[in-house]
């Protein structure tokens, strides 16, 4: 895919379907020394996996359209009836310790992103098929009222691949799909050979 214009701060996106990997390949990339996670916020309920300002800053509703309103926020989506947002507290931070901020975000985020101007790798996880990802999906224990809501937007996601994003990784082989996209981020981030 062809590179895009870099007219603000460089950031890695890493975006996808739901289920299709993405966060695990952003928690290998957070090995990374010059790369650092930028943490969103949302309105959805914590899973218990996860962990307050490590996974995200899990905020009720009235308080994220606070933070919206008094803009907190770089970007906000509702996605499945749940706000997410990027706090541009966190990735100016990022920046100000001279790392590079890692995304983790939907394609509405994507697009809100490169609408604002900023550059750098987007890149877009996609599972193999569909049956992969409704197994993924049930796997992981999402109840089957969501599985298909978000099965049901997998097509809307799919077609802005070539819109939004600098390259695309299959997770067939989710070591493979890691290698792949340490790859892209070292040759195209930061110039390694």
């Amino acid at each position: 895919m062809k590179p895009m214009a870099d007219a603000g701060p460089r950031i890695l996106v890493l975006s996808g379907p739901s289920g299709a990997g993405k966060t695990t390949i952003a928690r290998h990339l957070e090995q990374d020394d010059r790369l650092r996670p930028s943490i969103s916020a949302t309105t959805r309920p914590k899973r218990p996996s996860e962990e307050e300002g490590k996974d995200y800053y899990f905020l009720t509703r009235e308080l994220f359209e606070q933070w919206r309103a008094t803009g907190e926020f770089i970007e906000t989506a509702e996605v499945f009836g749940n706000l997410y947002g990027t706090p541009r507290k966190g990735l100016r931070s990022i920046h100000e310790g001279g790392r590079t901020p890692l995304l983790d975000v939907d394609v509405q985020g994507a697009r809100e992103l490169r609408r604002l101007g900023y550059g750098g790798v987007y890149v877009f996880i996609r599972p193999p098929d569909l049956a992969t990802l409704r197994q993924r999906l049930e796997q992981r224990g999402t109840a089957p009222a969501e599985v298909e809501r978000r099965l049901a937007r997998y097509e809307w996601e799919m077609s802005h691949r070539a819109e939004l994003y600098n390259f695309e990784v299959e997770n067939r082989d989710l070591d493979r799909a890691i290698a792949e996209v340490e790859t892209i981020v070292k040759q195209n981030l930061f110039g390694d050979k």
